[in-house]
């Protein structure tokens, strides 16, 4: 324990201090502020998505959520990967080794380039995943047509993480907050023109939902790479003199981001197995927990750009060989992040109906969504029991990955994740239901949290660097 007081320069200051230190409340808040607008941008832009579906039909809101978590899995190995090079680049920016951010996050794009046709490999697929899982034949053909349009916008999502850590990790998150919700903006429009068919579109269903996402996805790769290649970049970073694969570049990235990726991919793909099994419930259950979750963004994805910014603080401190202050800004940001997911949670469970209002007004069968108000207004009351522990989770796995530390970070995930399955599974053959599962979930997040807190208290992440030795 004596380490810890030591290294956490937070406990040695005032909250006065606190607030104006390097590393405080003061610049978290600058970093995490338009992080978490960007990701708020791409909730919202879900919500008006399901919206969208529930007023088209309750069937294809049900489908949206396996199959949309599905479609990710698909491609957040990439993801993973390519999204890690944004902590090359706070790490460089901090040791003012400015040219090597420009080939650092290169090495990212052709990783994003390659995930392009690895993402349309999947469709093929989709039938098998679908039918295996035992849900109505007319929620797994709409599963299956969704799939299908996302995985045109897989490799796009690469190459935007890709292109967005060159920002991000810098610290110049407006950008990314601009040209996010500039897309947020883009996809809501496309899909009120091509879920029912207006202004010329095609009345898709689903389907338009998919492609819109995929046309707003794209939009904003064009929008990063415009800005990338900007002169002032090209000059000062060599955005564009970087563009060739550097091959011991492009190990330290695999290499790092490798456990990144994978922890991604295997525990999307348990979140989605997860629902999968709930799907054998029937599709009311299926649909209140689709609706459950998507209320649930409105707390999750902020804080997840509050760890976002805790990755970024952490890599450039570090990369300053300043460990101190790394650790003082993670304590910052899991402090801006805990608070936010108190108070989203009170708010869950004292005023659920609030948040399920606009749900209630698009639906086109009020019987049918009477029947699952109730429904999700209990399972509000589980994401109210474990939000504080998912911010934990999210703020100091944002530290240690902000390190290096990957490796912890993809054991415990993977480690944890698969247990929340076999749980489930087990629980489900012995005829226990929902709320069995979602327990299940509650734990598992509960202990996800414990793994991160003990390994920021107790390891060795700040004596870890992801970039190479700087030769003299």
């Amino acid at each position: 324990m004596h380490e810890v007081i030591d290294s956490s320069a937070a406990t040695k200051t005032s909250l006065a201090g606190w607030w104006r230190a390097e590393g405080g409340l003061r610049e978290a808040l600058i970093i995490a502020v338009p992080l978490v607008v960007s990701s708020l941008s791409w909730t919202v832009m879900n919500f008006i998505d399901r919206l969208f579906l529930l007023s088209y039909s309750a069937d294809t809101v049900a489908a949206a959520l396996p199959a949309g978590i599905m479609a990710f899995a698909a491609i957040s190995f990439p993801l993973g990967v390519a999204s890690y090079a944004s902590t090359f680049v706070a790490q460089y920016y901090g040791a003012g080794r400015r040219t090597k951010v420009g080939h650092a996050v290169w090495q990212a794009v052709w990783i994003g380039v390659l995930a392009v046709p690895a993402a349309l490999a999947a469709i093929p697929l989709a039938p098998w995943m679908f039918t295996a899982e035992g849900t109505p034949a007319q929620i797994t053909a709409l599963e299956v047509e969704y799939f299908t349009t996302l995985s045109f916008s897989g490799g796009a999502m690469v190459l935007a993480a890709a292109l967005s850590a060159f920002f991000s990790g810098r610290g110049q998150v407006r950008v990314v907050m601009i040209v996010d919700s500039l897309a947020a903006l883009v996809n809501v429009g496309l899909d009120y023109l091509w879920i029912f068919g207006h202004w010329g579109f095609p009345e898709g269903g689903i389907a338009g939902a998919g492609w819109a996402t995929t046309a707003a996805i794209w939009f904003k790769v064009v929008c990063y790479f415009v800005l990338f290649v900007r002169r002032e970049y090209r000059e000062e970073f060599a955005t564009l003199a970087g563009w060739r694969v550097d091959f011991p570049l492009m190990r330290r990235l695999l290499r790092y981001g490798f456990p990144g990726g994978l922890q991604m991919a295997l525990e999307v793909a348990a979140f989605g197995t997860f629902t999968v099994l709930v799907g054998r419930l029937g599709a009311d259950v299926l649909a209140a927990t689709s609706l459950a979750f998507n209320v649930n963004n409105f707390a999750f994805m902020p804080v997840w750009g509050v760890g976002m910014a805790a990755s970024t603080m952490v890599g450039r401190r570090l990369g300053e060989n300043r460990p101190d202050l790394a650790t003082r800004a993670s304590w910052s940001c899991a402090a801006i992040g805990i608070s936010y997911m108190i108070a989203i949670c009170l708010f869950y469970t004292v005023f659920p109906q609030v948040m399920i209002e606009p749900y209630r007004l698009q639906a086109t069968d009020q019987a049918e969504f009477a029947r699952l108000e109730s429904l999700v207004i209990v399972l509000l009351r589980f994401v109210a029991a474990f939000g504080f522990f998912d911010a934990v989770n999210v703020c100091f796995a944002g530290t240690l990955k902000g390190a290096g530390d990957v490796v912890f970070v993809l054991v415990s995930s993977v480690g944890i994740a698969a247990l929340g399955v076999l749980a489930t599974y087990v629980g489900l053959s012995f005829g226990l239901g929902l709320y069995w599962c979602w327990s299940v979930l509650t734990a598992w997040v509960v202990l996800l949290s414990a793994a991160f807190l003990y390994r920021f208290l107790y390891g060795p992440w700040r004596s870890m660097r992801v970039i190479e030795p700087e030769v003299e």
